[in-house]
């Protein structure tokens, strides 16, 4: 099952974040992980502090991180008889800080709480986003109000029934273990669900001398081929996993006929689904696609907290000379 070794926990200090540093905490001790906590503000306005003293300048940035430095030390506190939680203010650009961080230190999984801006009815903000295409390793955006423990949990595959590449099928694999692991810890349920469609329907409508019969009968052929590869991801979690795990688990299987963003958020609202565990990139060979236009759209629709994953071989677009 998939271990996080190097846990870093994002702070955001003006929302309540009670069931998000547990979420943190627990997972950090059942996987025996490193747990960081870091908070980010902005850098010096470049006209304040400007002087022939060098020195008024350090002042203030050390003046500026120290409440932030008393938050973090505040939120921790809590947890310190449990497990050895290091903290850190940062300065500068929030998600750019905190990809620098995962790429210096090696973190395995960022975990923060959402955005949730006012003046937008999608659950994540900018830097959420940013942090989605961009983060290379796992991100985990906790909504607001966060449960202790998970009811239902949706992991959202995707692959081609004809033609399933190797990275596709790798991520589906990732999602699929994590997504169980997390339900067995939780007791929650698991939900795997695939979203298909009969790219030719129209043309053999079109085409065919009889038309009713002809796409009738490809688009059950479709639906029976993607069927089988959804069943044969549930019979990979079960050898990855054991018998006894599996039938206990008992995981749900959904296949939907449709356009997959809206599939997969109408699937959340009826579970409904507290967390979707997915992939937000599909393919790394395309040049310059950072997010998926399938996960982007369920990103912005979204009302739940949401694990995203990227594919083995993705490339980071930020450096550390950034």
């Amino acid at each position: 099952m998939k271990r996080f070794k190097n846990i870093l926990y994002i702070s955001k200090g003006n929302i309540n974040q009670t069931a998000a540093m547990m979420r943190a905490v627990t997972l950090a001790e059942n996987n025996q992980a490193e747990l960081t906590v870091i908070d980010v503000i902005p850098g010096t306005p470049p006209d304040i502090g400007i002087t022939d003293n060098e020195s008024i300048s350090a002042d203030l940035q050390a003046a500026m991180v120290n409440e932030p430095k008393l938050r973090l030390a505040s939120l921790i506190e809590p947890y310190r008889q449990r497990l050895n939680i290091r903290f850190e203010v940062l300065i500068g650009t929030p998600f750019l800080e905190i990809i620098h961080a995962v790429l210096r230190h090696d973190y395995d999984l960022v975990i923060k709480p959402a955005e949730n801006p006012d003046f937008l009815e999608r659950l994540f903000g900018s830097d959420d986003m940013h942090l989605l295409r961009k983060c290379p390793c796992p991100v985990w955006l906790i909504k607001p109000q966060e449960k202790p423990g998970y009811g239902n949990i949706l992991a959202a595959v995707d692959f081609d029934s004809q033609e399933t590449a190797n990275e596709e099928q790798n991520l589906n694999h990732q999602i699929i273990e994590l997504s169980a692991s997390l339900a067995l810890s939780d007791f929650s349920a698991l939900h795997l669900a695939h979203v298909w469609d009969a790219p030719a329907e129209g043309k053999i409508q079109t085409w065919s001398g009889t038309p009713a019969t002809a796409v009738a009968a490809y688009v059950e052929g479709e639906r029976l081929n993607h069927e089988a590869g959804l069943y044969q991801l549930g019979e990979w979690l079960r050898k990855q996993i054991g018998r006894e795990a599996y039938n206990y688990l008992s995981p749900h299987f959904h296949l939907r006929k449709g356009q997959a963003s809206q599939a997969i958020i109408a699937l959340a609202a009826e579970l409904p689904a507290d967390l979707i565990v997915m992939g937000t990139v599909a393919r790394t060979g395309i040049s310059g696609l950072i997010i998926g236009n399938t996960a982007e759209s369920i990103l912005e629709q979204v009302n739940c907290s949401v694990l995203a994953l990227k594919p083995p071989g993705f490339v980071c677009p930020v450096k550390l000379t950034e």
